[in-house]
């Protein structure tokens, strides 16, 4: 090796050496300002949409991007943030200005598990407030979209919505053939002969098809029974309907699964109008950072650079190879 390949290797050492430490001063001072000054505590904020009465509010709650339990930290980029949104929906119910919730829905679906605990925070909503809930959808709200919509008293969605999309599914990828071809061996201790199901080392078994095949035949029932309830329609009508196939907002509305078409401003107007709400004050939820927060995202950013790419891709990588039942367009 000449001297300019050591000078070239010297230079590529130091910079992960430089950057693993950054990196590491900056995680240790973000957890320990966070446990000092709760610097990862966002704040619920109220953007006015439409002035009015304080003491009778129309709240806009944003359902934006895949549903997910996934957190958008304070350090990283802006995205769904399941437990702030569930927080948004405790914070409406249990605010006694808030007479009323509009739910705007842009979102190709998510997984099960965070779909069926938004939908069943809605319905409590219902039962325990009674507060009318109306749904505006943006561009998509398919699947689970759709599934977090079903219960609303009334659903809007624009002529170019993509909506429907009702049902479940789950996927793996079966490398082994690949494997085979390029000489490579797979080492599988298990403890069942189901344990490695859905494994991407070898294809599955008829057995094992058969045991996923009704896992998600389950939860596409519980898809059914959400939508013949909140929208008064049929079992056999929505199974019809309800076959994977996505609709735009004027055949949705043919089908039933959207009431009217209309903007999220029509939505907010149609609301106001239909429970006597004409003076009321329309917010839109929202969540800031605190000073700390705000201030070490510029600094994170500033030093880490393209780093955010890179984790993202990273993380992208690691949830790649885990089978997950998901309510998805």
């Amino acid at each position: 090796m000449n001297t300019k390949r050591w000078i070239a290797l010297l230079i590529v050492i130091v910079l992960a050496v430089g950057s693993l430490g950054v990196r590491f001063i900056t995680t240790f001072t973000s957890n320990v300002l966070s446990e000092q000054f709760d610097i990862t505590d966002n704040v619920l904020e109220e953007e006015i949409l439409i002035d009015g009465d304080a003491g009778e509010k129309v709240a806009v709650l944003s359902l934006i991007g895949t549903i997910e339990n996934v957190a958008a930290s304070p350090f990283g980029a802006e995205g769904y943030d399941h437990s702030l949104f569930l927080h948004m929906i405790d914070t409406a119910a249990e605010d006694p200005t808030v007479s009323a919730i509009v739910l705007e829905v842009d979102s190709p679906g998510g997984t099960v598990p965070e779909t069926a605990e938004i939908h069943r925070k809605i319905v409590e909503l219902q039962q325990n407030y009674d507060k009318p809930i109306y749904v505006s959808m943006g561009s998509m709200a398919a699947s689970g979209g759709y599934y977090v919509s079903a219960p609303a008293d009334k659903i809007f969605a624009e002529s170019s919505t993509l909506t429907g999309s009702i049902g479940v599914i789950m996927e793996s990828i079966n490398v082994a053939g690949l494997a085979e071809k390029y000489g490579i061996e797979f080492n599988t201790i298990k403890s069942g002969k189901h344990k490695d199901i859905m494994s991407p080392s070898r294809e599955m078994t008829k057995e094992e098809h058969e045991i996923m095949q009704s896992m998600i035949d389950e939860m596409y029932d519980e898809f059914v029974d959400i939508i013949v309830e909140g929208r008064d329609l049929s079992e056999s009508h929505v199974r019809e309907i309800g076959d994977g196939r996505i609709y735009t907002g004027n055949q949705a509305v043919e089908v039933g699964l959207v009431d009217e078409i209309g903007t999220l401003d029509d939505t907010i107007y149609h609301l106001m109008d239909d429970h006597e709400l004409d003076d009321a004050q329309v917010v839109q939820y929202g969540y800031g950072a605190g000073y700390f927060a705000s201030f070490f995202m510029g600094v994170q950013g500033f030093i880490n650079g393209s780093s955010d790419e890179i984790d993202t891709i990273m993380a992208l990588l690691r949830e790649s190879d885990k089978p997950r039942a998901m309510y998805i367009y």
